[in-house]
């Protein structure tokens, strides 16, 4: 795996470049680069049930904000824990938080 050590010129890459993918370190100043592997391998029903899941998250985190109390609900915590309002949904959410439900089941 090859490394490069940015000092001063750029502080960090992101995404892909000539078909190579870039990762940047949050520990050190240092970015691993390596070339993506694209394996022929069809998906387990495992791998298939968690993006299944993670579909049904990203849906809830749309449907949870468009709902002006549960968005102002996600805001605060979001403030608090210094991080945007979707990034708490979707994991409310994959931690198995439905609130979107709970607010339903009062209506």
């Amino acid at each position: 795996m090859s490394k490069v050590r940015l000092k001063f010129a750029i502080r960090e890459i992101f995404g892909t470049l000539y078909e190579v993918n870039t990762h940047p370190s949050h520990q050190e100043e240092e970015i691993s680069i390596k070339r993506p592997h694209k394996s022929s391998a069809k998906a387990s029903e495992a791998q298939r049930a968690q993006r299944q899941h993670f579909t049904q998250a990203a849906a809830y985190t749309t449907a949870a904000l468009a709902d002006p109390e549960l968005r102002a609900q996600y805001e605060e915590m979001a403030q608090r824990q210094g991080k945007r309002p979707r990034d708490v949904a979707m994991s409310d959410y994959l931690k198995g938080n439905n609130l979107l439900a709970k607010t339903q089941q009062f209506r």
